[in-house]
């Protein structure tokens, strides 16, 4: 009788991804430091920004200070997370296709995307998930909130809620991506699509009820990008669950659904683009 076929451990597979990029970073730690204090710049620019802003102001929107400062320590969050485990890897596609790498990809023992989504990690990256991590911990620090977060259950369970969003934020960043990356495959190079990526994921630098005191403009961007492409929903919600207690429900669920949706249409994007591939062989 034939043997069973072995399944990966893809913890394993995980961990060895993560100790090779460890190796790397270490084997150049020049580029390692560059990068952290590159990160550390832009880290202090944005807050030194809305500093200056909030000098002048006392709220943007709704918003004051502290609270600001969670929503925008909760979008450098997950910018961090993806540029440190799904950026390296995705905007390295197009070159797999255009050098005929993916062919060694694709007869490897372990899922495709997976591969291809975790291979690297981007470990500088990290450092910017600690600053984001501190500015949070500023915000809470600044509005009392320590006691009411983690003393009580209520508090618990909405920093549980809080965490589940931020993956659920994470998750529909890195489906975005990927249904991106996927269209490398017919387009050889796709360059244009991942500055459009940039040029949309800017605009959930800011609190989706910002985009709600503009005019007709600003609310048929309010709309597009909560319900269309929801990258408002997703950056917004977490940051009002952590620092206002402001418990949407709708919003919650929606962002539940978002991550949900986007996993099985980037998993189905990702797979459909894979049977159009021709390998360099061919």
């Amino acid at each position: 009788m034939d043997a069973a076929p072995v399944r990966p451990n893809y913890r394993r597979v995980w961990l060895t991804f993560l100790r090779n990029s460890l190796v790397r970073e270490m084997t150049f730690r020049g580029n390692f430091l560059v990068t952290l204090l590159t990160r550390a710049f832009y880290f202090a620019a944005q807050v030194t920004l809305f500093e200056i802003i909030y000098g002048s102001v006392d709220r943007v929107g709704d918003w004051s200070r502290p609270e600001y400062f969670g929503f925008m320590a909760t979008g450098l969050l997950v910018n961090a997370l993806v540029e440190t485990f799904f950026m390296p890897n995705l905007s390295a596609f197009s070159e797999l296709i255009r050098t005929g790498k993916l062919d060694f990809a694709l007869l490897k023992p372990v899922d495709t995307q997976f591969l291809v989504s975790f291979e690297k990690v981007e470990v500088a990256q990290l450092g910017q998930v600690a600053l984001a991590s501190g500015l949070l911990g500023y915000s809470i620090t600044s509005l009392e909130l320590w006691s009411e977060l983690f003393l009580t259950a209520g508090g618990l369970m909405r920093v549980g809620l809080y965490l589940v969003l931020l993956g659920c934020a994470t998750a529909f960043f890195y489906s975005l991506m990927i249904c991106l990356a996927a269209a490398s495959v017919s387009m050889g190079r796709n360059t244009g699509l991942y500055d459009f990526w940039f040029y949309v994921t800017v605009f959930a630098r800011y609190p989706r009820d910002i985009y709600q005191t503009g005019g007709a403009a600003a609310n048929v961007l309010s709309a597009a990008f909560t319900y269309v492409v929801p990258i408002l929903l997703i950056v917004t919600t977490p940051a009002r669950v952590a620092v206002k207690g402001a418990f949407e429900w709708p919003f919650v669920v929606g962002c539940l659904l978002a991550a949900l949706g986007g996993l099985a249409v980037s998993r189905l994007v990702f797979r459909r683009s894979l049977r159009g591939y021709r390998s360099a062989s061919s």
